[in-house]
């Protein structure tokens, strides 16, 4: 049993975190911090909570959570980069849910997130928690920096192809959408009922901060400069992403299932569907779960492959707890075992 604390519990991806670590077999909750809510009852805030959580929140104290095992961060950009040196002399292990350990370029970093990077000394030794992926890395660090949602379906869905030199690296498309949840709790005119319902559009067109993250895992795999077009979108829902990915092929004649088959066979959360398939977001509604399906229009040059996640789960919170069960030796799919709820 090992004791855990959150940075940042009142958000969507801190309440997801509290609903998965209130009922995991191997954790403690022992501190939950927000400033404005301090003294509050979780359950007040979060009444789905109630029976199951018997804790207030309180202000992100040093002490406290440097009492913890593991300390998580829900925040904002920028807020766990002035916390986390000091926990981890501590002695602490830290999953940060935010940006500030994604990219290993400090300059870029500021680029992308328009301030200076309080710690870039910690940026080579954070690992990107992207656990299909960097699974052994994971498992001895002690700074984790959980990928972003968009990140998180693109990359999986993308690195198959790209690792066996298939599909060139320079004309990459995703075009990906996601529910409004993804844009945070906060009043906002644009994620209004009212707003974004019954409507579709496009955003950060010209530069979205999850570009360079993107850009950055795949180059990892790839022998060549990556050239990716990323357009993200908001879709009139709460949950799930859906990323529609276009690559062109390199060669002919390729079983291009059998390969995604044999990448992820063993992988609990990734899910292959069968030739011919179309993953819908409520099939991963709750769950941390990734489903993929490939195809090959018309057997032509151009390859597009469908990745579907929940945003909150697999693209934040769910992630999260999946790399903490790596970093502490647990069953993987600990506390993260629910089905998707359908309807």
């Amino acid at each position: 049993m090992i004791k855990a604390g959150i940075v940042g519990g009142t958000g969507y991806t801190g309440v997801e975190l509290l609903r998965l670590l209130a009922r995991h077999p191997q954790v403690e909750l022992q501190a939950i911090t927000s400033r404005g809510e301090a003294g509050k009852q979780v359950s007040d805030l979060f009444p789905n909570l109630r029976g199951r959580l018997d804790l207030v929140f309180s202000e992100p104290e040093h002490a406290k959570l440097a009492d913890c095992d593991v300390v998580f961060f829900a925040t904002p950009n920028g807020i766990a980069m002035g916390m986390v040196p000091g926990l981890l002399e501590a002695g602490v292990r830290v999953i940060d849910l935010a940006a500030d350990f994604r990219l290993k370029d400090a300059a870029l970093w500021q680029q992308w997130y328009g301030m200076e990077h309080a710690c870039p000394e910690l940026l080579d030794e954070a690992v990107y928690g992207l656990v299909e992926v960097n699974r052994a890395q994971i498992k001895q660090a002690r700074l984790v920096a959980n990928p972003g949602c968009y990140p998180t379906a693109v990359q999986l869905g993308f690195l198959p192809l790209l690792e066996a030199g298939l599909i060139e690296p320079s004309s990459l498309i995703a075009d990906a959408k996601s529910g409004v949840s993804g844009a945070g709790r906060k009043a906002a005119v644009g994620t209004l009922l009212c707003e974004a319902s019954e409507s579709f559009k496009a955003y950060g067109v010209p530069g979205h901060r999850h570009l360079p993250e993107i850009k950055q895992g795949l180059q990892r795999v790839s022998k060549e400069p990556i050239g990716l077009t990323f357009v993200p979108h908001l879709t009139p829902m709460i949950r799930g992403i859906h990323a529609t990915l276009y690559g062109r092929l390199t060669e002919s004649g390729r079983d291009l299932q059998m390969i995604y088959t044999n990448k992820y066979k063993g992988e609990y959360f990734v899910d292959v569907l069968p030739p011919g398939a179309h993953p819908e977001t409520r099939s991963v509604r709750g769950s941390n779960m990734v489903r993929l399906a490939i195809h090959q229009p018309q057997q032509g040059e151009v390859v597009v492959i469908l990745a579907v996640i929940d945003n909150l789960v697999k693209g934040a919170a769910g992630q999260a707890v999946q790399n903490m069960n790596v970093m502490f030796g647990f069953k993987e799919s600990d506390g993260l075992e629910d089905i998707a709820v359908i309807p």
